[in-house]
């Protein structure tokens, strides 16, 4: 185990405010490191995504590097921007 992982694990189990922030905070970067991978398997570029979405490169990589409060409207356009369906699982 890394020093870092260490560090990680030894502090999420005295404190529960950085375990929860820590839990929070890895789950708004998986959403946009989804949605990153999305678009380069679909072999388009942060440009052309934001063509087809009618905005901005700026906010494409902002919903990549800072999905924290991204909508579910926002969620399906990309997705189907990309050619993909938006699947939801709750578990």
């Amino acid at each position: 185990m890394s020093d870092l992982k260490k560090y990680i694990t030894e502090r999420k189990m005295r404190d529960k405010d950085f375990a929860n922030g820590y839990d929070e905070g890895y789950e708004q970067l998986k959403v946009g490191m989804i949605l990153r991978q999305a678009r380069e398997d679909a072999g388009i570029t942060q440009e052309e995504l934001a063509l087809r979405l009618h905005t901005k490169k700026t906010a494409i990589s902002r919903i990549e590097n800072h999905a924290e409060d991204i909508k579910l409207s926002t969620l399906e356009r990309v997705a189907s921007a990309l050619g993909k369906k938006l699947e939801i699982v709750i578990v």
